[in-house]
């Protein structure tokens, strides 16, 4: 696979670009505005990349909502304290 022109990371399906998301959300702190919130399609090279601009992700909306987020998150560090032992 020849690399995107944007130098962003390419994924093959929004399903899959969509968990990418859910997953960064899960694994970074992200200041209040800034982080990905969305996917979409490049039309430089046809697969999706996260981006912070533009409306949220339904997905990533509703679990935030729900409060999934914050409880995977919490859920990663736990298992971080527990690997670094």
């Amino acid at each position: 696979m020849k690399p995107c022109v944007t130098a962003k990371k390419m994924y093959p399906s929004r399903e899959i670009a969509e968990d990418a998301l859910i997953e960064a959300r899960t694994q970074f702190e992200y200041k209040a505005n800034q982080g990905p919130i969305d996917v979409y399609m490049c039309e430089d090279c046809g697969y999706y990349h996260l981006t912070s601009q533009g409306k949220m992700n339904d997905k990533l909306a509703t679990q935030l909502k729900d409060g999934k987020i914050k409880l995977q998150k919490e859920a990663n560090q736990w298992m971080n304290k527990i690997k670094k032992r």
